[in-house]
């Protein structure tokens, strides 16, 4: 198989410090301690796949696009374009004309490690070709049904696929996501491998949360710190505690007192106190409850807390299971296995977290 591999660098930098998402904003983000996520996350997919099947030929970027990345687990890849760097950042005209050379070679799939603004741009330079295209996740909104469920799942998938279908690309604009309003957009629908191991797309959640909230507010401790993830269930207990959060940010309170709106992982571990408790909703479609649109919910933070887990009757009908993908595989192995999750005042659903 001839595998074109390509890495956004920057994907996923503005997530633990607060920016929802990098688009226009990898300066800011490296100002406010921001570390690259995407080149671990290659890693870990090209690892798997050295293991898996060593004899793939590799077709890539040059650095900061992958090839280095690609040599540090074992493969001797073959570099077919040399990116820009417009302003020391590679851009989307880099990842449209890496794609256009993995075209030009013959490529029979492109492996691309980023989010759904990287997922457009490359569906855009596959368009009118049947070369298809499969996401390791490492951007900040994951919403596109063309990624794998974690780098590792990507990697098995790039091995063992035997057909493809189409599936939805999907964006959202960054500032009026930042602005607290969330409105994907479908940009293109590519071919993506058939597997189990692909998430569905991001679908908005239905039902009535308004007595989970209330069961919530009931069992508050004043002297515990709560961390509250983003989304609507979330907003639903902030409104139930009289809390003026954040729709789409984590917010930390106790006893009545918002410590941090829209905190980042920083922000998040200076407010922590002896007793903490992580209160988050899975992703609607696709499960997630960490690693998809909470990344300011960190390993180090998430190691600090406990957890509690809520969503509507309606959302846990539309899921198989309940996922994490944290950036600490070890972490994730500690949080699978089945877990009680809060659909009610009192009503509780045990679900398997993989």
């Amino acid at each position: 198989m001839r595998l074109g591999v390509l890495v956004n660098p920057i994907a996923g930098m503005g997530g633990r410090v607060g920016l929802k998402g990098t688009d226009g904003k990898a300066a800011e983000a490296r100002k406010l301690g921001a570390e690259p996520r995407a080149p671990d996350r290659a890693t870990r997919a090209l690892s798997r796949l050295f293991d898996r099947a060593p004899e793939t030929e590799i077709l890539t970027a040059a650095d900061p696009m992958g090839a280095s990345l690609a040599r540090g687990v074992g493969f001797d890849p073959r570099v077919v374009y040399e990116p820009e760097q417009i302003g020391g950042e590679t851009t989307a005209v880099d990842t449209a004309a890496a794609v256009s050379a993995f075209v030009d070679h013959d490529a029979d799939l492109v492996l691309f490690v980023g989010g759904d603004g990287t997922a457009a741009d490359v569906a855009d330079a596959l368009a009118g070709h049947d070369i298809p295209m499969l996401g390791v996740p490492a951007g900040v909104k994951v919403y596109s049904s063309v990624f794998a469920v974690s780098p590792e799942d990507a990697a098995e998938i790039a091995v063992s696929f035997e057909r493809t279908e189409p599936r939805e690309v999907m964006d959202i604009d960054e500032d009026g996501y930042r602005a607290g309003a969330v409105s994907p957009q479908l940009r293109a629908i590519a071919h993506v491998p058939v597997a189990d191991d692909l998430q569905a797309a991001k679908q908005r959640g239905g039902g009535t949360v308004d007595t989970l909230a209330a069961g919530v507010a009931a069992a508050v401790d004043p002297e515990t710190t709560y961390v509250f993830g983003p989304g609507s269930t979330l907003g639903a207990i902030k409104k139930a505690l009289e809390i003026e959060g954040t729709p789409l940010g984590v917010d930390v309170w106790r006893n009545g007192t918002v410590l941090v709106r829209d905190a980042t992982e920083g922000e998040i571990l200076s407010a922590l106190g002896e007793r903490n408790v992580i209160i988050v909703s899975p992703i609607g479609g696709q499960g997630f409850v960490f690693g998809r649109g909470n990344p300011q919910l960190s390993p180090a933070v998430i190691r600090r807390c406990e957890i509690e887990i809520v969503a509507s009757r309606n959302k846990l009908d539309g899921l198989r299971v309940l996922r994490v993908d944290t950036d600490d595989p070890a972490l994730d192995d500690e949080l699978r296995g089945w877990i009680d999750v809060r659909v009610g005042r009192f009503e509780r659903r045990m679900m398997q977290l993989v």
